[in-house]
This record gives C-alpha cells, sequence and structure tokens, in this order.
C-alpha cells in the first residue's frame, strides 16, 4: 500500500514535463518541515526529532491507518540521514526478493554507504520472512522502517520489536486536512468552489486520510461550475468514502472496547455512538447482540436482572426482523445497559470461587450433605447429620456446605446500588444468622 504523497519510485523520477502528475504528487514534502500532521514524533522533543537532532537513528515501525504519511516520512528519513532509500511492500515480495535487497545493501555498505529499507504492510510477513531481517538489522547492512495498518503487538514478532521502536501514526485532524487543503489550492492557483459547509463536509468525507482528501480536491477543481457548491450539491456528486472498518481486525476490537466501556461508564450517548459507527462499518449486528448480553451480565449483573433479559429480547426481535429495523431493538438495549445500576459482584465472586476450586483441587463434599441411596452409603456416613432446612427456624439451619478443613470463603460482596442493595441486605441477615445458629 503507498502512502500519502507517495505513488512509487516510478512516478518520482519521471520528468514534469512529460505528463499529468497527480496532485498527490506534486504536493510531495520535499523536507520533513513540510510534513502536516504527526507533529508528536517529529516535533523538536518528540522521537523521530530527537534521533535527528543526535545523529542516530533505529529501526522503526510506523503504526497507522492509511494516508497519514508513513511512506512520506521514511523517505524524508533517508534523505535527512544521507541513507540509500529502498521501498518494497510485504504483498508483492518473496524471499528471493528479500535476499537481493539484503545482498545489495551489504555491497552498498562496503561502499560506505547504508540503506534505509522501507517495508509496507510489514505484518503481512510471515515469522520466517520477519525473522529473516534480524541478522541484517544486527549488523547493520539496513536500517528497517517498517509500515503497517494492524497492531504491531499482534502482528510482529517480539524479536522485530524488540529491535524497533514502534511510533503510533495518528489520523489527521480536521485542521491538518485544511492546511493540506490550502497548499492544494495554492498549487492549482484557484479556491475551490465550495461553500464554507461544503468545505468542511468535503474533509469530513476524507477521514483523516490525506491522500484521500487530496484525491476529492482533485474531483472537485476538475468540474466547471458557477458559482460555489453548497453541502446538497457536493454529496449528490461526490460518494462519502467508506470508513476504516475491519471486522476481523484492530479497529473492531478498538470500537468494542469503546462500546462496552461507554456502557460501563453509564454514558448512553457515547455508547450509542460507537455501536453507530459499528454498524456503519458493517458490523454483524448479531455479533452486537451477543456481545450486549455479556456486557449485561457482567457490567450489571443483578443490580438490575431485567437487563439480561432485555439484551436477550432485543436480540430476539432483531432475528425476527432483521435489518435495519432490528438494530433498532439493540439500540434500545444499548441505552437500557448504560443507564442500569451497575455491579461486577458476580463476575468478581466466580472469578474468586473459581480460584478457590483450582486451588482445593478434589475436595470433597462434606458427608453430611451426600446422598445415601445405598446401605453401603449409609454404613460409611453418607447424609449422616443432614439438617432438612425447611425443618429449620426460619427455614436456615446454618450447616456448613464447604468441605471438611477448608476455611469457609466470602466470594460474593453485593453492592449498595440497584436490586443488589436488596441482595445485600439478605448476605447480612443470613451471616448474622449463621453465626447464631453454630453458637
Amino acid at each position: 500500500m503507498a502512502d500519502l504523497f507517495d505513488t512509487g519510485a516510478a512516478a518520482q523520477d519521471t520528468p514534469k514535463g512529460s505528463g499529468p502528475r497527480p496532485l498527490a504528487d506534486r504536493l510531495r514534502p520535499t523536507s520533513l518541515a513540510e510534513v502536516i500532521g504527526q507533529q508528536h514524533i517529529l516535533g523538536p522533543d518528540a522521537p523521530l526529532g530527537t534521533m535527528l537532532a543526535s545523529g542516530s537513528l533505529s529501526s522503526l515501525i510506523f503504526w497507522g491507518p492509511p494516508g497519514v504519511g508513513k511512506t512520506t516520512i521514511a523517505r524524508l528519513l533517508a534523505d535527512e540521514t544521507d541513507l540509500h532509500f529502498v521501498q518494497i511492500s510485504a504483498i508483492f515480495t518473496g524471499v528471493p526478493d528479500l535476499r537481493k535487497v539484503f545482498d545489495a545493501a551489504k555491497m552498498r555498505r562496503q561502499n560506505g554507504r547504508g540503506t534505509l529499507l522501507f517495508v509496507d504492510e510489514i505484518h503481512r510477513f510471515n515469522k520466517a520472512q520477519q525473522d529473516g531481517f534480524l541478522p541484517h538489522m544486527e549488523d547493520g547492512t539496513i536500517l528497517l522502517v517498517g509500515a503497517t495498518t494492524e497492531n504491531p503487538s499482534f502482528e510482529l514478532n517480539a524479536a522485530v520489536l524488540s529491535r524497533s521502536q514502534v511510533l503510533v501514526l495518528e489520523r489527521l485532524s480536521l485542521a491538518d486536512l485544511e492546511r493540506l487543503t490550502q497548499r492544494a489550492e495554492r498549487e492549482l492557483g484557484r479556491k475551490l468552489p465550495l461553500t464554507g459547509p461544503a468545505r468542511e463536509a468535503l474533509l469530513e468525507m476524507a477521514d483523516g486520510d490525506g491522500r484521500a482528501v487530496l484525491n476529492l480536491i482533485e474531483q472537485v477543481a476538475a468540474w466547471k461550475v458557477e458559482g460555489k457548491l453548497d453541502t446538497d450539491a457536493l454529496a449528490t456528486r461526490l460518494m462519502r468514502r467508506a470508513v476504516n472498518y475491519d471486522k476481523s481486525g484492530d479497529e473492531h476490537y478498538n470500537l468494542i472496547s469503546a462500546l462496552h466501556k461507554s456502557i460501563r461508564g453509564s454514558d448512553p450517548d457515547a455508547a450509542l455512538y460507537w455501536f453507530a459507527r459499528m454498524l456503519s462499518g458493517g458490523e454483524d449486528p448479531r455479533f452486537l447482540a451477543r456481545r450486549l448480553t455479556r456486557m449485561a451480565v457482567e457490567d450489571i449483573g443483578l443490580a438490575d436482572p431485567q437487563a439480561q433479559n432485555i439484551c436477550l429480547q432485543a436480540w430476539q426481535t432483531y432475528e425476527r426482523l432483521g435489518s435495519p429495523e432490528g438494530e433498532l431493538a439493540l439500540a434500545n438495549a444499548v441505552a437500557y445497559l448504560a443507564l442500569a445500576p451497575k455491579s461486577n459482584a458476580v463476575y468478581a465472586a466466580y472469578k474468586n470461587a473459581m480460584a478457590a476450586a483450582r486451588k482445593t483441587g478434589s475436595e470433597p463434599p462434606p458427608k453430611h450433605i451426600l446422598n445415601a441411596p445405598t446401605a453401603l452409603m449409609k454404613d460409611i456416613g453418607y447424609g449422616e447429620g443432614y439438617a432438612y432446612d425447611h425443618d429449620a427456624e426460619d427455614a436456615f439451619s446454618g450447616a456448613n456446605y464447604f468441605p471438611d478443613g477448608m476455611k469457609r470463603g466470602v466470594y460474593y460482596n453485593p453492592v449498595d446500588r440497584g436490586f443488589e442493595r436488596e441482595l445485600k441486605k439478605r448476605v447480612a441477615y443470613f451471616a448474622k444468622l449463621r453465626d447464631k445458629r453454630n453458637g
């Protein structure tokens, strides 16, 4: 995948008079100072600024969405450090190609010049291919700069990550895109024929992608129009860019995390926003129904026992109505969960009980609560001394139900919110009664 201002080495070497050049190519920065955005890594006190000032550049992994400058910055880093720039893509490069790249870099190094190897879509290389970079990184044959749109923690080998610094590149803000638009207008020699709101809508269509906004600008600039187009006129001429959403990738997990935490944080507006973002990105509503039900069980629990039923009913309604009508039922569940009282007391109790179960292993139940359907079982004490609770005062015997010799565990601690406020009173009532029964 090419990146912002990048159209490949061939385009860079094409004489200006040989044919029309895309706007993105004409606006390619010639120095890091001209790069728009990413000041959190390019500023004087930022990681790259500090490395360049000290004259010590390490191998890097650029992680960020498309169109934010990964390739451009890599190319300019090579210029700044007088390294030979070589660009490959993991999509089209095999082991024989890599071997040629490494051999050429070795010869270049023997002649006194280093190589900055830029690997686009580096996460697409398998483990063996990624391991192949290690000896050449360690002996200084190459300085690796990898680019990926996927989370490096999951997609790159630990050995490659340990020898590199991961830098996160961010989506361009609307202010960044506006600066880029103004630069494009100076290059074109005229203003875009858009009203203020239409101009803002154009920037929003780019969704933080610098290359996308330049392509949109090039389309708009080519129109023969009189006056200025408003938002509606722009919308009829341009299709909105598809949102960046991969149902199996990192963005999928980022957005479901945002939805979950918004519900846990009792913010229905934020929860509905992330819910809508996932639906508009093409997420399967059944996945959302399943996760909402999990949220009801984990974060609300018995503080509002109705929450789980609301989710199951919304899920069932979706199955009957389908999309898009059934999605409104799921939206109802989102709002209900966000405003429900919260408790993870049962979730915590479950984890504590599981830890105790693993620790105690195969401890048997006390014999007094075991059934004794045979004479032999009665003879060895099964069921002996069992106190039938319904025969006891208050229908509560206070007997011990934990294994003999095991200290009684306290795992469930209800919160003082919602329905669990009532359950908390019941826990305290039975604890007091148990103490009384047992002296």
